[in-house]
């Protein structure tokens, strides 16, 4: 591929993030735009600049929440996506996820097939992200050994690299998953901004 190149950062927690995953494949193919995927963990991330979000999750019967579900499930349709969300697991704890996943990212085509499994295990069949054998056979579903890649998540020097992905992304202006940045420093948030991300591969005003 050439052209301009996308960052996506990402946590397999999210449904919005599943949404954005499957969908920006589309947006980038448009204009032969590759696309690096790089994990972080998003508790990290709302941790250190967006705790507001806790507190807004408490009241998951508020109209702005009910709409939100409503929207995020239109939203699968129109991605041609199933969803089975919320599920008994959710909010789903992912830092075993994210580190395998970050296990993974010098070899981005399979952590293309890593995630895309694991995040069909959590919103398509509403499986335990947090599970580690949930991981494992996600992995050998798509061909990688999912026990080494479990034992490869846990050493020390994997886990610092995940925390430093999550500390960049922070660093760079980023606030949840996902965190798309066009050309380096473009920075774009979710789903619904897709639209303007293939316009800013397109070249904007030009």
């Amino acid at each position: 591929m050439s052209g301009p190149r996308i960052e996506f950062f990402f946590d397999l927690s999210s449904p919005w993030t599943y949404l954005a995953f499957t969908n920006i494949q589309k947006r980038a193919a448009c204009v032969d735009a590759g696309i690096i995927w790089r994990p972080l963990l998003v508790g990290g991330v709302f941790n250190a600049v967006n705790p507001a979000l806790y507190a807004a999750r408490e009241n998951m019967d508020s109209p702005r929440m009910k709409h939100s579900g409503k929207i995020l499930k239109d939203w699968a349709a129109w991605s041609g996506l199933s969803l089975d969300f919320p599920s008994p697991h959710h909010p789903a704890k992912s830092v075993n996820a994210m580190r395998m996943a970050c296990v993974l990212e010098e070899e981005q085509v399979a952590l293309h097939a890593f995630a895309t499994a694991a995040f069909e295990a959590y919103f398509l069949r509403a499986e335990n992200l947090d599970d580690p054998e949930v991981l494992v056979a996600a992995a050998n579903s798509v061909g990688l050994d999912g026990a080494a890649l479990r034992d490869a998540s846990t050493t020390d020097a994997n886990k610092a690299k995940l925390r430093a992905n999550t500390d960049e992304v922070i660093a760079r202006g980023g606030f949840g998953s996902p965190s798309i940045f066009v050309d380096k420093d473009d920075l774009y948030f979710g789903n619904d901004q897709l639209p303007l991300v293939e316009f800013a591969l397109k070249g904007k005003h030009s």
